[in-house]
């Protein structure tokens, strides 16, 4: 079962399905591969007949990534190619509410916190630095430094306050403790650039990388000498990975290879699924929080598909 929606001259970065209505998500999209022109942010809903856009929003640049608020269903934040990150609220037609530009390179990945009793907005930059804002964005409250390439991928702990990973085109992951300002471990990960981390939603050791390598490995925190398991498939460049909400072992991959994988990274053979629709780069994905097995992903040319699982 699948549904499409298509955005002529736009190509889609990052999709992620809300946290409070099931059928609703927002993609963010950028003119010209992002390489030039301005960027879109689209709010959708999915229905009986098909997508309908609920709200969109035109920027001055491209729109890399983009991250509901976890506690108001109309907030979003978006990272764009001028270095900015923007506020929106689906209430408000005209404008985002709030814009801070710190970054001096473009903000790829944004992420809203999601463990109670903290709300906090990372940001990560080509800039190489990953900056964490409070949910105004007024101005930055920490700027972490490290990295000693661009920043694609700025992921907090689903289970640790104060918590986040970063990914690097040095070919490191990072864990990052906010109170301290520190980088608490670097994991020299994949010996090419990484695109894309994200945490295991039921265990807080686990986080997986996705690389320009054609491989994601799965890496356990308490030992880092080698990958829990190394998921090998792809034959471009990974672009996101992302761990499902309802399976411990389960997460998903796409790649410039036009296809989404699905995975179980504890079996011996972990490759469950291969979803080979695209005709286009695969950039966005996202696991829908309400429906089991249900993945929404984004490309360039055709912005928003929906895939069922076959389970």
């Amino acid at each position: 079962m699948e549904k499409v929606f298509r955005c002529p001259a736009r190509h889609g970065y990052a999709v992620e399905v809300s946290p409070f209505i099931p059928n609703r998500v927002a993609c963010a999209a950028s003119q010209y591969y992002g390489i030039a022109g301005g960027g879109s942010l689209l709010v959708l809903d999915e229905t009986e007949d098909g997508v309908a856009v609920v709200r969109s929003w035109e920027w001055c640049d491209g729109l890399f990534d983009v991250a509901w608020s976890e506690a108001n269903e109309h907030v979003m934040v978006t990272g764009g190619g001028d270095g900015s990150l923007q506020l929106w609220d689906t209430t408000n037609h005209d404008a985002p509410l709030r814009v801070a530009k710190e970054h001096t390179q473009e903000v790829y990945s944004v992420d809203w916190s999601q463990t109670r009793g903290e709300n906090l907005i990372v940001s990560g930059s080509w800039d190489q630095t990953a900056k964490v804002w409070d949910p105004a964005l007024s101005q930055s409250l920490t700027t972490l430094r490290g990295h000693e390439g661009v920043i694609y991928s700025t992921i907090w702990s689903p289970h640790i306050p104060g918590c986040f990973a970063s990914a690097s085109g040095d070919g490191t992951l990072r864990v990052w403790d906010v109170k301290s300002a520190a980088c608490r471990l670097a994991i020299p990960a994949h010996k090419a650039e990484i695109l894309s981390c994200d945490w295991c939603k039921y265990d807080q050791n686990i986080v997986a990388t996705g690389s320009v390598d054609c491989s994601a490995c799965v890496w356990d925190l308490r030992n880092v000498r080698q990958p829990v398991n190394q998921l090998l498939g792809h034959t471009y460049a990974i672009r996101r990975v992302k761990f499902s909400p309802f399976s411990r072992a389960t997460l998903a991959s796409c790649s410039y290879d036009f296809t989404v994988r699905f995975w179980e990274y504890s079996r011996k053979q972990p490759l469950v699924e291969t979803v080979e629709h695209h005709s286009e780069f695969v950039c966005g994905l996202d696991f829908n929080l309400h429906i089991p097995n249900q993945v929404t992903h984004t490309h360039t040319h055709t912005h928003t598909h929906t895939h069922l699982m076959g389970r």
